[in-house]
């Protein structure tokens, strides 16, 4: 008994595992207390001790390291204007390429749906919903993944034959990449509107605002997209749905040269006005750069590094280096969020589009901490872009070595996502996104937070195992 009393007498250090309230409780009452985030081991992470060998964990650091240095070494330019069907690889007049990993008609969400049709009436393939959706039925329209043609497209990522595109290029290995010019925000076609002021813009963005671009693009040559980003990060934005300063930074770059062409003078206010007056002109730049900057990942053999992270609304898929072109999908998440006034969570569809290529390549959601504004548009408060940043740290293999965020003491953006991290933490990566209406027609209804589904993760872990470990 001297023992049990002495040992009340003394002062309690605790180390506290499982709830952190707990350990907030203690700290509270002023009681030393060290919190450990343990978690029981899942089923899923047993299976990371087969990758634990040595001859087999020496080949993934291995692999990841290449992986990690391609990406960072990795130099998007904006080298041209182009269309859709002349540029991107394996497009038809009866091709139509949407975001997220394959999925046939009848499985699309609405927004898809919606944006599909209106992709049909733009290219005269219909001339109303009915006529497009008896075509996009009927097995004559060929739909494939933006990502299996060098391009990625945001929200509903709907890209036919006659759209104006930007043609991007990674220098230092010579891969292209491609996306549409971005519309605005309002009713417009990635989020699934498909009235008559819709075809309208489109049909003005070809015959007016891609010529006009296109020239100057001549004169000026190419565009360095990766100091933009770099400037941009430092300047507030985090590239995935703030992107005003990306914007203005690429207006200055396009602005004297459209000024030197040969349109006139009222066609060439109206692209500047277009392009000033659309703070996300620069997110259709910026989802390519990250694509053309992320595609040398694949096929490197032993890498557990994603380079893919897309979603269609209806499924949520991620590819990982060392398992090729292979989507391992689940059923996309709610997002979490604002919505505009008029609208709530009964009016959105799930999660949508390939615009978080941007957080594959660590800006987007994993930048939030130097765009503390963002929270205004998806929820949350500062300290939360913050928190979003520093916890995706523990999943990524490396800092970018470019971009820099001043409030984190210049520290690199979290960069390139490790699956095992995620399995092992259980933390997955920080998404933030627009939210597209779950009726077709209808356009944006909100922006928020939300996260892929661990499966994806889980499914890409098995198959990883089986074909690694012998």
């Amino acid at each position: 008994m001297p023992e049990i009393n002495e040992l009340f007498n003394k002062k309690l250090k605790v180390i506290n595992l499982g709830l952190e309230s707990f350990h907030k409780d203690l700290k509270e009452q002023k009681v030393e207390s060290i919190h450990v985030n343990w978690r029981p081991p899942s089923e899923a992470s047993k299976k990371l001790s087969a990758l634990e060998s040595t001859s087999i964990s020496e080949k993934i650091e291995k692999a990841n390291k290449e992986a990690i240095d391609r990406l960072l070494a990795a130099e998007p330019i904006i080298v041209g204007i182009g269309q859709a069907g002349i540029d991107i690889p394996g497009m038809t007049k009866h091709t139509i390429l949407h975001a997220g990993p394959p999925i046939t008609w009848d499985r699309m969400s609405e927004p898809v749906k919606g944006a599909v049709i209106g992709g049909l009436i733009y290219e005269k393939l219909a001339t109303n919903e009915e006529e497009a959706r008896t075509l996009a039925a009927s097995g004559k329209i060929k739909f494939d993944p933006c990502h299996h043609h060098k391009t990625v497209g945001p929200m509903a990522g709907v890209v036919t034959y006659s759209m104006p595109v930007w043609i991007l290029q990674n220098k230092t290995f010579g891969n292209y990449a491609y996306c549409t010019l971005n519309e605005g925000l309002g009713k417009v076609l990635r989020f699934g509107a498909f009235g008559p002021e819709v075809i309208e813009k489109l049909n003005w963005m070809e015959a007016v605002l891609a010529p006009v671009l296109k020239v100057a693009m001549v004169l000026k040559g190419s565009i360095d997209v990766k100091t933009i980003l770099a400037q941009m990060i430092q300047m507030g934005d985090e590239g995935h749905n703030r992107n005003k300063a990306g914007t203005s930074l690429l207006f200055r770059e396009l602005a004297p040269f459209i000024v030197k062409t040969n349109f006139s003078d009222r066609i060439k206010a109206q692209v500047l006005t277009f392009i000033d007056k659309n703070d996300h002109f620069f997110l259709n730049v910026s989802m390519p750069a990250c694509k053309c900057s992320l595609d040398p990942l694949e096929n490197i053999e032993y890498s557990t590094v994603v380079y893919a992270l897309s979603r269609n609304g209806t499924d949520f898929g991620i590819r990982v280096a060392g398992t090729g072109d292979k989507w391992f999908t689940a059923p996309c998440e709610n997002v979490t969020g604002l919505y505009f006034p008029g609208f709530d969570e009964t009016d959105a569809n799930p999660d949508l589009g390939d615009s978080t290529i941007t957080e594959t390549a660590g800006i987007g959601g994993f930048a939030m901490a130097t765009a503390p504004a963002i929270v205004q548009f998806v929820g949350g408060t500062p300290k939360d872009a913050v928190n979003y940043t520093t916890s995706m740290y523990e999943i990524t293999c490396a800092e970018n070595n470019a971009f820099k965020m001043p409030n984190m003491n210049f520290r690199g953006t979290p960069t390139g996502i490790d699956f095992r991290k995620v399995i092992e933490t259980g933390i997955l990566p920080i998404i933030n996104t627009g939210v597209a209406c779950n009726r077709a027609g209808v356009g944006q209804v909100g922006a928020g937070i939300v996260h892929p589904p661990m499966k994806c993760f889980k499914d890409a872990l098995s198959y990883f195992v089986k074909k690694t470990v012998k």
